[in-house]
Formats: structure tokens, C-alpha cells, sequence
């Protein structure tokens, strides 16, 4: 019979108990996502390094490269910070950033959408000729114009899925179809106006409440406090299923400096012209479809295929429907988008959706820290990554630099994430053996 204060023998000591934590963490196969953490200040600057050194880098990155943007360019223009200038950044970026939305949902299952420019610019195609060719109501326009968006998504995906056409292959020969598809609906005039005082003319110039203040205080205040509510819930649900979960006083932290983020963004925002209605759907987007992917069943199961096929099939997911499904809400959000960059240019044109734009919705993601390698990605990226691209763009408009120069930083900056992400993939494979 053994005595109270006898060792314990590695047999006798269960797999999950929490004092085995302490020496599993000091392996070097252990992940650092799954260790416990110290209570305190002293157990959060232990978790951080934890994650910094196994490549866990989060939007550490993003946010760093933000600062040195607005730092430079304020240095060189002396009104890179101007809210006149902030505010219009934050307009240009609804409609790349819908699209970048969509292209993170596509990147997770690992996979490539190279149609999604052609088919913004054939959704916007569409719905300008329906409204003033044809003299729809508007909003009819616009649905049908999203119907159609997702009808090319319903494609995509079926020959991906069902078929079993590459998604590199059907996506470049959509591409091809729909910008022909949007050349044929507009016709030999090329380019259709919106109107005057439309709905679509008014996507890029309304401002909530016609300058009003409260609406930007309004949504600085609710979005920290909806914040720290979603975390308490979460801990509490956690703790009550005998999991660890994130103190409050964390909770509490993390809802401050986003407070401290929205609260300066409104008063900037304030000072011109008040909340943005672009911005405020891109906001809306982004929260919506980060709801989906963290919080539903849907979501994991879209995180299950990008991180094995086989596996995602034996754990019971319909592999196909999720395939297929991502395409259709890409395409969906790429339609949306086309109408963003109709109200910014006044009209819908052969161009539109071409250029850089396919380009800089998949940089936006990439940059924003969706890995290219599939199973992981935040659609926040797809917001912190358009940012970056939009303040460099901006930046170098303001200094007069070619736009061959922008091209190439773009490139360089897209080139840098991707090497983040391939060096902190390899780290995370070498750390856990």
C-alpha cells in the first residue's frame, strides 16, 4: 500500500490530468496552442511567446506594417493622416474587400477562384443594363443581378465538385466567359451609367444619417461592447463543459483596445463626413461571415475539408455541398462587390473587374494572414489585408508614384506574406514532430 506522498507512476497518471500539462509543454512536440496558461500578466506573456515562437503569428504582422505605412506616408505628404483622407480610404476598400471576403472562403478549402473579377464586373453589367435599358425597379435589378452571381458560383462549384474539374481550370475558363458575358450585355456602347440618384449611384456617397456623429460613436460603442459580451458567453459556456477558458480580466483587456481602435476611428470619421455606408457594409460582411465560420457547424465543416479531404469525408461531411457552397457565396460576394466599384467609377463598364482587381482581393487575403496552403484563415484578414493594399495605393497616388511602382510594392508586400505563411506553416509541422 503505498504512503499519500508516494510518486505517482507514469501509469498511473491519467493522459488528460492538468499537472501532466507542465512537463508535456516543455516537449518539443508539443502544440502551443493546446498548453495551458498561468494566470496573470506573467501567464499571457508566457502564452505570447509561446505563439511567436511557434509562428503563431495572428495579425501581429498586418497591424505593424499599418503603422509603418501611415507612418511613412504622413512623414512624406505631411497629410497622409488627414480624415478627409482616412475616410476615403475606408469607402475604396467595400468593394475589394467584399471580394477578398469571398476569396478567404475559397483559400480555406485550399483551392483558387480566379473568376471572381469577371464576375463582379458581369453582376454590375447587369444590373446597370436591367435598370436603365430596361427600366426595372432598381432593387428587382440588383437581386437578379446577385441571382445571377451565384448561378455562376452554382457552376463553378459543380463542375469542381460533381464533375471533378480542377477549381484552377473552371475558374480561368469562367473568367473568360463572364467578362465575354459582360461585354455581350452591355453591348457596343460599353459603358452603361448609373442613375443619377439611384441606389447603386448612392452605395459609395451616403454617409449614415447625412453626416450625424452619433451613428460613428454609435458603432464605436456597440461593436467592443458586443465584443466582450461574445467572449463572457463563450467563457462561461466553456467553463460550465469543464474546459479552461479566458478570464475576465482578459476579456476585459482585449475589449479595451478595440474600444480604444473604434473610438479613435469614429472621431476621425467624424471629422469629415461621418460613418461611411461602404464601410459599414464590409463591417457587416466581415461579422457575418466570421459568425458563420467560427460559430456554426457549417463553418468547421468548411475548416474540415481545406484541412483534409479524406478526413472531412470519413468524419461524415458532404464534401461536395461545402465545395459548392463556397463557390456560390464567393461569387455572391464577388457580385456584391461589382456594384461597389460601379458607384465608386458612376457606371458599369467592359473594365470593370479587370486590372487588379482579382489580384488584390486574393493579396488582400493573403496578406491578411489566409494561408494558401488551405485550413486556416480569419475573414478579418480579408479587412486588415484590403486595408494595407488601399493605404499603399493611396500613399503612392498622394506622392504622384507611377502605377507600375505600386505593382511592384504590392508584389513585394503579397511575396513577404506568402513567405510568412510558408516559414510559419514549415514551423509549425517541425514543432509538434
Amino acid at each position: 500500500m503505498s504512503t499519500p506522498d508516494a510518486p505517482a507512476t507514469p501509469s498511473s497518471t491519467p493522459a488528460t490530468a492538468p499537472a501532466a500539462a507542465g512537463p508535456v509543454a516543455a516537449g518539443p512536440a508539443a502544440d502551443p496552442r493546446l498548453l495551458a496558461t498561468a494566470p496573470g500578466w506573467a501567464g499571457r506573456w508566457q502564452a505570447a511567446r509561446r505563439r511567436l515562437a511557434s509562428g503563431e503569428l495572428g495579425s501581429l504582422p498586418v497591424v505593424v506594417g499599418l503603422v509603418v505605412i501611415a507612418v511613412v506616408f504622413q512623414s512624406v505628404t505631411h497629410h497622409f493622416l488627414q480624415a478627409d483622407n482616412l475616410t476615403n480610404i475606408t469607402r475604396f476598400i467595400a468593394g475589394p474587400g467584399l471580394i477578398a471576403v469571398g476569396v478567404v472562403f475559397v483559400l480555406i478549402l485550399g483551392e483558387i477562384d480566379l473568376s471572381l473579377g469577371s464576375v463582379a464586373g458581369a453582376s454590375a453589367a447587369v444590373a446597370a443594363v436591367l435598370t436603365v435599358r430596361q427600366g426595372w425597379s432598381e432593387w428587382v435589378a440588383i437581386l437578379a443581378a446577385l441571382a445571377a452571381a451565384c448561378v455562376m458560383g452554382l457552376l463553378h462549384g459543380l463542375f469542381f465538385a460533381r464533375v471533378g474539374v480542377p477549381a484552377f481550370v473552371v475558374t480561368l475558363a469562367g473568367m473568360l466567359a463572364w467578362s465575354g458575358l459582360q461585354e455581350y450585355v452591355l453591348g457596343d456602347g460599353g459603358t452603361v451609367n448609373n442613375r443619377h440618384d439611384g441606389i447603386i449611384a448612392s452605395l459609395d456617397s451616403t454617409f449614415l444619417g447625412d453626416g450625424d456623429i452619433a451613428y460613428a460613436w454609435g458603432l464605436a460603442v456597440l461593436a467592443p461592447a458586443l465584443y466582450l459580451a461574445a467572449r463572457l458567453h463563450t467563457a462561461r459556456r466553456r467553463r460550465a463543459a469543464g474546459l479552461t477558458a479566458p478570464g475576465a480580466a482578459d476579456s476585459a483587456i482585449r475589449a479595451g483596445a478595440l474600444a480604444v481602435l473604434t473610438l479613435a476611428t469614429a472621431y476621425t470619421l467624424n471629422q469629415d463626413r461621418g460613418l461611411p455606408l461602404s464601410l459599414v457594409v464590409l463591417l457587416g460582411a466581415v461579422l457575418a461571415t466570421d459568425f458563420v465560420l467560427r460559430r456554426t457547424r457549417y463553418g468547421r465543416q468548411v475548416f474540415a475539408v481545406g484541412g483534409g479531404v479524406e478526413a472531412a469525408r470519413r468524419a461524415g461531411v458532404n464534401v461536395a455541398r461545402i465545395r459548392i457552397s463556397v463557390f456560390v457565396l464567393s461569387a455572391f460576394l464577388a457580385g456584391l462587390g461589382g456594384l461597389f466599384y460601379a458607384s465608386q467609377q458612376g457606371s458599369a463598364d467592359k473594365q470593370l473587374g479587370g486590372g487588379n482587381v482579382l489580384m488584390s482581393a486574393i493579396a488582400a487575403a493573403v496578406i491578411g494572414g489566409t494561408s494558401l496552403f488551405g485550413g486556416r484563415g480569419k475573414t478579418w484578414s480579408a479587412l486588415l489585408g484590403i486595408l494595407v493594399i488601399q493605404s499603399i495605393t493611396t500613399g503612392l497616388d498622394m506622392v504622384h508614384a507611377a502605377q507600375a511602382i505600386q505593382y511592384m510594392i504590392t508584389g513585394a508586400v503579397l511575396l513577404a506574406a506568402v513567405v510568412l505563411d510558408s516559414v510559419t506553416r514549415r514551423t509549425r509541422t517541425t514543432g509538434r514532430g
